[in-house]
């Protein structure tokens, strides 16, 4: 994640084709990081980012595709993970689950089909559903119920699905009204050609385009083993995926919120197990977590090198409102832990002080380029090795500008 491979290109709109671009080393990042830059306060910050306009730009590993580009594209589709690639993303994430003939496929959980793929628009695929569609009733307020996981398919049912921006209308009366749950802030532009992916294709892609992968475990929905299929098998085969598809350990970055299964990969697996990520939800699944060098350092001595919090866990505010480093963040790198963050411009516009992702600076925040000042502190004081980004060309843009410290 610490280089910035070769490869340039100007700042330009638009390339006639995307598979031509994604094999290049260079990026096009389009609009949208000057304008969050051009929405920013005055200040030196926006005039140095300011004067990286012209490039050139290129592909860097401070830039993390979160499931792909999904704030335009359907995440995990393969055009979604194209146009991260397009946009310099160096790190590609494809969250893995199972299907019913345990093969391991690109979904964010096991449980989301009727609100990221048209299962409920396959009539006899939706029949299948652990829980199929029931309408919502207006009368009493119940909302629509329904729930379609990849253990209800198999991986050739899986694979006539296609991919839908993530979103759902929970007062549906219909599956045509369910579907139509898309965020005004994305676009469903994009959704008529959403390519579902195995981990194995994901990873062959990446590899074909010059990228490095972090896979993340996911936890299953289904009771484990499933019809045999152990915790520890489905953690050693999305490994054994990774090394078939040909990266070495160095170029792979494994992840999982289940610390089980980081000690698996660090004891089964050692060199893969070196920067495995622990993917940290103790800051908001632990109501009284309170970071201590004491917790920070029982995870360095476990043989975990990487952990991954949450945005809002890493930053805070000063007395002058003003976006600092967090006590967990400082406390984190003195038990020489490195940090990856998750997850930027996930959270739609940040007028209104950018939801989740942005509790703790809530009172900072209020427009879109105040999330070019939330990454500066994370690249600059936080010293983070990267950052995931549903619009990767962000990041992108401010790697090649500033030269984040990590």
């Amino acid at each position: 994640m610490k280089q910035i491979l070769k490869g340039s290109i100007a700042l330009i709109l638009g390339v006639s084709s995307m598979t031509a671009w994604a094999a290049q080393e260079s990026a096009n990042l389009g609009p949208r990081p000057l304008f969050l830059i051009n929405n920013m306060d005055e200040g030196p910050l926006k005039t140095k980012l300011l004067s990286c306009s012209e490039g050139p730009f290129q592909r860097s590993d401070f830039s993390i595709g979160h499931r792909g580009a999904p704030m335009q594209f359907p995440e995990h589709t393969k055009e979604s993970y194209l146009a991260a690639i397009q946009m310099g993303a160096g790190i590609l994430e494809c969250d893995v689950t199972f299907t019913k003939d345990k093969e391991l496929v690109c979904r964010h959980s096991q449980n989301d089909l009727h609100t990221t793929t048209d299962v409920l628009a396959h009539p006899e695929l939706a029949k299948k559903c652990t829980v199929p569609f029931k309408p919502a009733n207006p009368a009493s307020g119940e909302d629509a119920q329904v729930e379609c996981r990849t253990t209800d398919f198999t991986l050739a049912e899986f694979k006539t699905l296609k991919g839908k921006m993530d979103g759902a209308n929970p007062k549906a009366t219909t599956v045509e009204e369910y579907m139509n749950g898309t965020p005004g802030w994305r676009t469903d532009l994009y959704s008529q050609s959403g390519t579902l992916m195995t981990h194995a294709e994901s990873a062959a892609l990446f590899k074909q385009h010059g990228v490095k992968v972090t896979p993340e475990l996911k936890s299953a929905a289904v009771e484990m083993p499933f019809n045999g299929f152990s915790q520890e098998m489905y953690a050693q085969k999305l490994v054994d995926e990774v090394k078939a598809a040909g990266f070495d350990a160095s170029e792979a970055y494994l992840q999982s919120f289940n610390l089980d299964d980081v000690k698996y990969w660090i004891k089964e697996n050692p060199k893969f197990g070196e920067q495995a990520v622990y993917l940290d939800d103790r800051v908001y699944e632990q109501a009284d977590f309170v970071a201590s060098i004491e917790n920070m350092k029982e995870l360095q001595k476990a043989g975990v090198n990487i952990i991954a919090p949450p945005l809002f866990a890493l930053v805070e505010l000063d007395k002058d409102n003003q976006i600092v480093a967090s006590d967990y963040a400082k406390l984190a790198k003195q038990a020489d832990l490195d940090i990856i963050a998750w997850t930027l411009e996930r959270s739609g516009p940040l007028a209104q002080g950018g939801g989740w992702y942005y509790q703790s600076v809530k009172q900072g925040i209020n427009n879109d380029g105040d999330m070019m000042k939330m990454l500066d502190v994370l690249a600059q004081d936080v010293e983070v090795l990267g950052v995931f980004s549903d619009w990767p060309a962000t990041t992108t843009y401010y790697a090649n500008c500033m030269a984040p410290k990590a």
